[in-house]
């Protein structure tokens, strides 16, 4: 048996050294960081100071807590609105909207960045279309404001719609209550795109901006009169180079369609102007106009007015959703389900049938 030479005898031409030391297979960094950064469960205490601070992770996280659909989140999420409550109502909340192609993230970015120039702090919750095969969504708004995702001064919140009306996400309403929490003075809306049921977004704004572009087509046949007849300020975007001309072309025919609509609740004939959202011509006056409404309409009680209508509003919609969640998450239901999914298909019952079985189970009749 041939003996292995001792690696410890000095002078020994075969003794053993040590090679070079392998690196760990995981690196211990990176596993502490996601050590340190795996989940931690807030109490809604952790949550309303983190906020009230100014902390944007913990601002996140509590916008995540309360879209999630788990019905164990829902009693800690409203105790962190309702802690939050008391501290917000202090910002401007605009809505904007428009045709797809109207360059709504683009109006935003420029919007949102002078805004901050001006020392505003400026929020946006910008809702993006969700599958309603997947109910996945892109979510690509940071990627579309790249000046506005960095600014210190702005918080770019994408939030999928979820397939919710409108396409406005389920809790956005309880997601401004935060960011006003959270010192944002300036709270932009963007909505998925034009449709009947954008009064969800006016339901929750103080003022709602329509974006259009000329030269799309028909764009007063391609406006629906209720989205019209809902917005303060119609912004014919992209006026500029070759577009210039159409875009005040647009915008004439716009102030006088206008004209043909009753005298909204406000008592503010809606204003129709034209900016560049690319070359920033406009912005300015754009800010200057919902200045100019938000001194009418506090001069006339509206804003009050409507923001307690709005207040009364968002707890009908809390109960529907609360309803809604509690119904699909209830064992009886989950257990019943699919089955009487199966009978309808099958032709065995009609659906008021189905939907009557399965509410008596809810309801334990």
């Amino acid at each position: 048996m041939v003996q292995m030479p001792d690696k410890q005898k000095k002078g020994s031409a075969l003794s053993i050294r040590n090679g070079i030391e392998q690196p760990p297979l995981v690196n211990p960094e990176i596993l502490k960081k996601n050590i340190a950064g795996k989940r931690k469960i807030l109490s809604a205490g952790e949550y309303i100071s983190g906020i009230l601070s100014g902390n944007r992770a913990v601002l996140a996280k509590a916008i995540t807590l309360i879209e999630s659909s788990n019905p164990n989140h829902y009693s800690l999420a409203q105790e962190v609105v309702e802690g939050c409550l008391q501290y917000s109502g202090n910002s401007v909340r605009i809505g904007i909207t428009g045709i797809p192609g109207a360059g709504k993230s683009t109006f935003i970015e420029s919007f949102g960045t002078m805004l901050t120039g001006m020392g505003k702090k400026v929020a946006v919750l910008a809702i993006d279309p969700s599958s309603k095969k997947t109910k996945g969504s892109i979510l690509g708004d940071k990627t579309r404001m790249e000046r506005l995702s960095t600014d210190p001064n702005a918080f770019i919140r994408p939030s999928p719609s979820a397939g919710t009306l409108g396409g406005v996400a389920r809790k956005t309403r309880e997601s401004i209550i935060l960011c006003e929490a959270a010192g944002f003075d300036t709270i932009l809306i963007e909505t998925v795109g034009v449709g009947q049921s954008e009064t969800a977004v006016a339901s929750m704004v103080d003022l709602f901006i329509l974006l259009i572009v000329a030269g799309a087509g028909d764009e007063l046949q391609g406006i629906k009169r209720g989205i019209m007849e809902m917005a303060d300020i119609v912004v014919v975007n992209k006026a500029d180079g070759d577009n210039r001309q159409r875009a005040e072309t647009t915008a004439s025919e716009f102030r006088n369609a206008v004209h043909l609509f009753p005298v909204p609740a406000s008592g503010f004939t809606p204003v129709v102007t034209t900016c560049s959202s690319k070359e920033g011509t406009g912005i300015q006056e754009i800010w200057q106009t919902v200045n100019e409404y938000l001194a009418h309409a506090r001069a006339t009680g509206y804003f009050e007015k409507k923001r307690q209508e709005q207040s009364v509003r968002r707890m009908h919609d809390f109960i529907l959703d609360y309803l809604e969640n509690s119904f699909y998450n209830n064992p009886e239901i989950k257990s019943s389900l699919q089955r009487v999914e199966e009978m309808l298909r099958r032709g065995e019952i009609t659906s008021y049938k189905a939907a009557y079985i399965l509410l008596n189970k809810f309801l334990n009749k």
